[in-house]
């Protein structure tokens, strides 16, 4: 899994209304700022997060944190190992590079992982392009190899990352429901987990770090099939 298209599934399945809301809320906030700091698409950003219902208070409390440290924001990406081995990339945008290095360590070690030195687990990603559609038949697979599309994961269209928007608008011409769409990092050869219990530690990890402000993106290369 690459950080994106399958985990929403697993996240809804682990349960409670409170903690599906905690979810949405946290999707659309890093929605927000990857528009802000993209400077395009933040008017589809803040009218997903209304549709989850997120208060407008908590959305011009992300505007106004991003117009206050935008001048002096850095990013970075660390490199480590989560529960049982997951290789995992984080990456971050931060005006404290050492006190963002001490939280994202701290919550590793607490989660039974350990941050990495840069190369450590990099090398095992590659950088690509994923669009997540609704549905996708075998035919309409074969059109997509022929509009630039490399592989296919349940119904997730992998691409090469520079040719992800061409990839897209041959998606839209299609007629296909494009639900998410991003350059990610993917894992070369991901860690098959054992069970459920494995699962949650791994995905207990990717939330805690979801959660921090200045965490922007979290790949993770495991596998986990029912």
């Amino acid at each position: 899994m690459s950080g994106h298209s399958k985990w929403a599934n697993i996240k809804n399945r682990k349960g409670a209304q409170d903690k599906k809301r905690s979810v949405a809320f946290t999707k659309a906030a890093k929605d927000i700022m990857t528009a802000l700091r993209n400077g395009s698409g933040l008017k589809d950003a803040i009218d997903k997060a209304r549709e989850v219902n997120m208060p407008k208070e908590n959305v011009d409390r992300l505007l106004e944190r991003f117009e206050s440290r935008k001048d002096s924001l850095i990013s970075g990406m660390f490199e480590g190992f989560g529960p049982h081995g997951v290789p995992m990339m984080v990456e971050v945008e931060s005006d404290n590079k050492n006190r963002i290095l001490g939280e994202i360590r701290l919550i590793f070690k607490n989660a039974g992982g350990n941050l990495g030195e840069e190369g450590s687990v990099g090398y095992g990603f590659d950088r690509v392009g994923e669009i997540v559609v609704k549905n996708l038949t075998e035919e309409q697979e074969l059109e997509l190899i022929d509009g630039g599309a490399k592989d296919f994961d349940d119904k997730t269209i992998i691409t090469e990352a520079n040719n992800l928007k061409n990839v897209e608008e041959k998606v839209r011409q299609m007629g296909l429901e494009i639900e998410e769409s991003g350059v990610v990092m993917r894992a070369k050869t991901p860690i098959e987990l054992a069970n459920v219990e494995q699962l949650d530690e791994v995905m207990n990890l990717i939330e805690t770090l979801e959660e921090n402000d200045d965490v922007v993106n979290v790949f993770a290369g495991f596998d986990y099939h029912e």
